[in-house]
């Protein structure tokens, strides 16, 4: 696991008080980076497009990182001028298109991966193009560039629509597969297709994971569903700030107290 991964064990957010950090929680998602052609989703950045915007970043002062190592600042009374970076899906271009980017620009992300889909294909976006997915070498390499590694369950599946099996599987399965794969604990975990409810959000809880991101979870906001802001190939400098500045009025405030998250405890993987 990357240098961004904390072990398993009681969030810092979830302990005392409860209150708002006085800097909101900006965190950014993104997906495939690659060649726009067909991309009916629209869950596309070109390479040159993302790299305009790390740019824009850097030139307000900001830092791109992990949530891991964002929460971890947090949880210190630190962190205004970082900036979360996740990419969801674990696609194959994540390591091709993305990582050097961000490793020029001095900038970590989080990558939430599908370990029930190794090498694959993203087969839920039907009818869009097919994109091949992260292996099991490349989320290896992909932990060693310094880039978190956190869960997006097993399949892409919708988890409110899950039984109990199932939703075990994809939550506390696919944290065991990732633990083999790069020796050290997944602390995040995504929801695909943003979709959370309590029941979800407890068992992703009960897994072990530390925190997890939704999108707009509204009055479910925590540490165990962390807003986001899309980001697609048409934001330029000018609608990023917009979305900044929009940021705190159409999503719920995230809870902060003044315990900072343990730094990582895990052993690198091997590439």
């Amino acid at each position: 696991m990357s240098a961004d991964t904390v072990s398993a064990g009681p969030p810092s957010a979830l302990r005392g008080p409860r209150h708002t950090s006085r800097c909101p929680l900006w965190a950014l998602m993104y997906h495939s980076v690659a060649d726009r052609t067909d991309d009916p989703y629209q869950v596309t950045v070109s390479p040159g497009r993302l790299e305009k915007q790390l740019r824009w970043l850097r030139r307000q002062g900001l830092t791109g990182v992990s949530m891991e190592r964002l929460l971890r600042a947090r949880g210190e009374g630190r962190g205004a001028r970082l900036v979360g970076l996740t990419f969801d899906d674990g696609y194959a271009d994540f390591a091709d298109q993305a990582v050097p980017l961000l490793r020029r620009y001095g900038f970590t992300a989080t990558v939430f991966v599908l370990p029930g889909r190794l090498g694959g294909t993203n087969e839920w976006d039907s009818p869009g193009p097919r994109k091949p997915l992260l292996t099991e070498d490349g989320i290896r390499a992909v932990a060693g560039a310094g880039m978190e590694i956190g869960s997006h369950g097993l399949c892409h599946t919708d988890l409110t629509e899950a039984d109990d099996a199932v939703l075990a599987a994809e939550t506390g399965h696919s944290r065991a597969l990732l633990r083999t794969i790069t020796g050290g604990e997944a602390a995040g975990f995504c929801y695909p297709y943003g979709t959370v409810d309590a029941r979800v959000m407890e068992a992703v809880r009960a897994a072990g994971y530390t925190y997890a991101c939704g999108i707009s979870p509204g009055p479910l906001t925590g540490v165990f569903a962390l807003p986001r802001v899309h980001v697609g190939e048409k934001d330029s400098g000018t609608r990023l700030h917009l979305k900044r500045r929009l940021h705190r009025w159409r999503r719920e405030p995230v809870p902060a107290t003044g315990h900072p998250v343990p730094a990582p405890r895990t052993r690198r993987a091997g590439l």
